[in-house]
Formats: structure tokens, C-alpha cells, sequence
């Protein structure tokens, strides 16, 4: 069995997955020499409840959905692009539908047990579905306005490319402090593709795991610090997958907007997962980013364009 999973199907079509506890597993991130968001006593400075569950764990969640609509199509041209609403915390359950609008295509949700939605989005497989990010970040290609924080960032930056591979047991960084094996001993969904053998002949990596990779060493782009950061948007594709386990891929970053609203300042990185040795296009990560105003010492108090 893929997933072992209840899910129930509506009379729409729609697919919901039962409530589950994703686990928070980034305590001790670090990036930029200090703690990030994800530490309890940072998110207490930035007036946050707690400190949030990373946002791509919730994906693991919709993985089992998709996989039900859509078969092992997913993991090879699947994208799962989404805008995240209210952070979640450990000890919150979060249960994720998906509700097909066309052959190819879905919209996706995720909510606490309370009905706080967590995120919301589009699920789809192949290339000719507009994704929910497709919009959102054209508004990252206009003029962002005063910026303090990425100021000298400019789109169509690159970073030098660099190759990775993601085993059972290989470290992840200082950005991501744990294996992939701790990963799967917490993750919501688990499917034996991911440690043993799948359809395509070896282990495959969870797509919430694709940021990770994507970001192993991360972009280096030149944001000012230090300052907290967390992710608004992310997007997921695969072109030409699945992501296997144990492989190497070379990863390419291009920064492809800028923006800012009240409380951040942002940008958008699009990474390109190239096998290293065959050189095929497996996957693409878009994220969107933002920085907390409030989280760097050098912030006008009063500046002159706030978004």
C-alpha cells in the first residue's frame, strides 16, 4: 500500500485526510549565526504564540491526496503550489482536502481542528495548469517600493550552482538539522516509496522534502542581517520526476521578485533540481520569503514607504 491512510471522498469528487500532528523539527535552525523563527524564545520577541511548524511539512499530508487522484502521475509531473494563511504550532492538527476543478487540476486547503485555515492553493500534474503562485508572483515584478532589508537584491540574480544528495542519513545543514530518516519517523504520511522500493526502482524523496534539498546550502543571496525570515509561498513541481534518495542533483537559484507588505520585507528564489548525471530536469521549488521588519536592529523607525 502506498499510504496508509482513511480518506474520505465527498460527493463532489473532493478528497479529505484525517486530522494529523505534523511535528515541529526545526528548534535548533540556524542560519545567518543565530536562531530563527522556529525557536521558541525568537518567535516570543516577534509576539508570535509559538514558534511555527515549517510549511512544507503540511504537504506530505496532500502527497497522500494526490497520489489517491491521481496515481503515481503525482511524483513525476505533479506541482503543489500554495500561499500559507496561520502558522501552526506543535500540538495543533491540521487536516488537508483537495477538491478536483478539472481533470488535471485541484484546489487544495488545510485548516486546524477549529477551522483556522493553515494554507490554501492548487494541486495539479503536467505543465498547462495555472498554479496559485503563477499570480501572486507577478505582484513580486512591480516596484516593491523603499526597501531596507533586501535592497540589494535584483531580480534575474543567480547563485553558483551547486550538487547535493539527499541519503537516509546525510546531514541537512545548519538550515535544516535533521536527517531524512528522523524525518520519516515524524512524518505525517508515511509510504514505503519514500524508504524502500517505489514503482520507479528506489526510494523517493517526500515532496516536503524537496525544499530541503532545494535549500541544503542555501541561495546565498545578499539579504541584509541579521533577521528573522519565514515562508509565505511555496510552489513544488516536478518536471521530470520523481527526486530519488541517495542521488546527486545539481541546484540552480535565480531570484525572480522582490516585494514587501506591513510587517516584511520579501523575495522570490526559483530553484531548479537538475540530475547530476544525467542532466534531466526533475523539479522546480519556487519560494517566497519574507523577512520580519521588526527582527532587524537597523530598521528606520518610521520609514517612508511601508507598502
Amino acid at each position: 500500500m502506498t499510504f496508509e491512510i482513511d480518506i474520505t471522498r465527498g460527493t463532489d469528487g473532493s478528497l479529505t485526510g484525517p486530522f494529523r500532528l505534523p511535528a515541529q523539527m526545526l528548534h535548533d535552525q540556524e542560519y545567518g549565526g543565530h536562531a530563527s523563527v522556529h525557536d521558541d524564545a525568537e518567535a516570543a520577541k516577534l509576539g508570535l504564540a509559538g514558534a511555527p511548524i515549517e510549511g512544507p511539512t503540511h504537504f506530505s499530508q496532500f502527497d497522500a491526496l494526490a497520489v489517491e487522484q491521481w496515481g503515481q502521475a503525482w511524483f513525476e509531473s505533479g506541482c503543489i503550489s500554495s500561499h500559507f494563511l496561520n502558522m501552526v504550532v506543535e500540538g495543533e492538527q491540521v487536516q488537508a482536502s483537495l477538491v478536483p476543478s478539472g481533470e488535471d487540476s485541484a484546489a487544495i486547503h488545510a485548516a486546524k481542528e477549529d477551522g483556522t485555515p493553515v494554507l490554501t492553493g492548487t494541486a495539479s500534474i503536467g505543465s498547462s495548469t495555472t498554479t496559485e503562485l503563477d499570480e501572486r508572483r507577478q505582484r513580486g515584478l512591480g516596484d516593491p517600493g523603499e526597501l531596507h532589508i533586501v535592497d540589494r537584491l535584483e531580480i534575474g540574480m543567480t547563485g553558483d550552482p551547486v550538487t547535493v544528495t539527499m541519503t537516509a542519513d546525510s546531514h541537512n545543514g545548519a538550515l535544516y538539522p535533521f536527517t531524512l530518516a528522523q524525518k520519516l519517523e515524524r512524518i505525517t504520511e508515511r509510504s514505503g516509496w519514500y524508504d524502500g522500493e517505489s514503482p520507479w526502482g528506489g526510494a523517493i524523496v517526500p515532496t516536503e522534502m524537496l525544499s530541503v534539498l532545494a535549500h541544503q546550502q542555501g541561495a546565498h543571496f545578499p539579504v541584509r542581517g541579521p533577521a528573522i525570515g519565514l515562508f509565505i509561498d511555496l510552489e513544488v513541481r516536478y518536471v521530470a520526476g520523481p527526486v530519488f534518495v541517495g542521488r546527486p542533483y545539481e541546484v540552480a537559484h535565480t531570484l525572480v521578485g522582490i516585494g514587501q507588505s506591513r510587517a516584511v520585507e520579501s523575495y522570490w528564489t526559483e530553484s531548479t533540481i537538475t540530475d547530476a548525471e544525467t542532466g534531466v530536469h526533475a523539479a522546480t521549488v519556487l519560494l517566497h520569503q519574507g523577512v520580519f521588519k521588526a527582527s532587524y536592529a537597523d530598521y528606520p523607525a518610521s520609514p517612508s514607504s511601508d507598502g
